[in-house]
């Protein structure tokens, strides 16, 4: 399997950090790598990481302002890609089809092609105008995986909720990391 993951400059770079660990110990996953210069910073203001670590996680990183890139092209073949945080600023690119950087000229590629693409949009509360775009990035293709934290897993701690929503976004892959505390329903409890 071969995905593309891009960082874009929203906070909760921790997502697209968690999904590349996790599937840098996964066999047959190979991952291509695209950060914005926001994610970048983002990275370093977050995390106690640098870019370096973070690109040292893929099997290929690419420069963003890189658009000849073979991500660029429908004729390089992926399984679909995941936008990890997906700032607001990516989400409308990718929405109205602005591919002025590799990030969102690589999703459009994914949309075109009808690959999955999953965006993880990072930003509350919204307006109607950031609604829309949610809207217009749905109906053209893409699957929208907002961090919305789940209770019922009763998380001790903030990673819990990090690693059961990136759980989540592989399910969308055929992916099963482990992470997702899968409902059972209701537990009785008796006064």
């Amino acid at each position: 399997m071969r995905l593309i993951i891009g960082m874009s400059g929203a906070s909760g770079v921790i997502y697209g950090i968690r999904l590349l660990e996790v599937l840098s110990q996964v066999e047959k996953v190979e991952t291509h790598l695209v950060l914005s210069d926001s994610a970048k910073l983002n990275i370093a203001i977050e995390t106690d990481r640098n870019a370096r670590d973070v690109q040292a996680l893929a099997d290929e990183v690419y420069s963003n302002k890189d658009i000849a890139a073979r991500l660029a092209s429908g004729s390089f073949k992926t399984d679909g890609m995941i936008v990890a945080p997906c700032a607001v600023k990516t989400l409308s690119a990718i929405a109205n089809s602005y591919a002025d950087s590799l990030l969102v000229r690589a999703a459009d590629v994914v949309l075109k092609e009808r690959r999955r693409l999953v965006l993880v949009p990072r930003e509350t509360p919204l307006h109607t105008g950031h609604c829309e775009l949610l809207l217009k990035a749905s109906q053209i293709g893409a699957i929208l995986a907002p961090p919305m934290p789940a209770h019922y897993i009763n998380p001790k701690s903030v990673d819990d909720l990090v690693d059961h929503h990136v759980g989540r976004i592989l399910d969308l892959f055929e992916l099963d990391s482990g992470f997702v505390h899968r409902w059972q329903g209701p537990v009785s409890r008796e006064p």
